[in-house]
């Protein structure tokens, strides 16, 4: 973690050391790698200007990297709801766009790829939903709208995710359906989340993000 999120989140080292000696005590692997597992807040606080929420990591071999939706420059094919995303990125604004998932230049201009869950078991999604991981993001996110507040866009994909919505009451919001296979045609697609929140940022003196990968 960047010093500035150490700082701003003190009371979640109670936190993060109950989830540590649980992951140590775990007889199953597990994803993303431990160095990866808080690769998200390598950026320092004041630089975040947006925020995207996952559930959890992917949870086959090799696809989390500790970035939610990402996954490394080599993976292919992509996991779906990525694939779908890029398809989005596409018709949105009208750019080509690679084939691969990395999507680390985003997380470089402040765009927070945030996992409400940080871990999972290998092969097993959604496994570490009651090790504690939640309160740690309800503190980050809280956190975000308190110092950020409307210089802040948060992308909110899936009822899950928008659940999120009334602690960032201070921030942007814009909200649609999950890319996944299983909902992306029921409003996913065509809602223009990239284009409507660099339109967000430049309406507070922000600049845009170039969602270029």
């Amino acid at each position: 973690m960047h010093p500035s999120w150490q700082q701003a989140l003190p009371e979640t080292k109670a936190i993060l050391d109950a989830i540590e000696a649980k992951l140590a005590q775990s007889q199953a692997p597990f994803v993303p790698p431990l160095a990866n597992v808080m690769r998200a807040f390598e950026q320092p606080l004041d630089e975040i200007r947006v925020l995207i929420v996952g559930q959890d990591p992917y949870p086959t071999q090799g696809h989390a990297i500790g970035l939610s939706f990402a996954v490394d420059v080599n993976v292919k094919p992509l996991p779906r709801s990525l694939k779908n995303i890029l398809i989005e990125l596409k018709d949105d604004l009208g750019k080509s766009v690679s084939s691969e998932g990395d999507l680390s230049k985003w997380s470089k201009q402040g765009v927070l790829l945030l996992n409400r869950h940080l871990t999972t078991d290998l092969a097993e999604a959604g496994a570490h939903g009651e090790i504690g991981w939640a309160a740690f993001t309800d503190k980050v996110i809280a956190v975000l709208n308190r110092k950020l507040g409307r210089k802040m866009v948060a992308i909110l994909w899936g009822n899950q995710a928008q659940q999120l919505a009334p602690t960032l009451c201070d921030s942007t919001v814009i909200a649609s359906a999950h890319p996944s296979p299983l909902s992306a045609r029921r409003g996913f697609f065509g809602s223009k989340p990239f284009s409507k929140t660099n339109e967000a940022l430049v309406s507070v003196g922000e600049q845009p993000i170039d969602w270029s990968c």
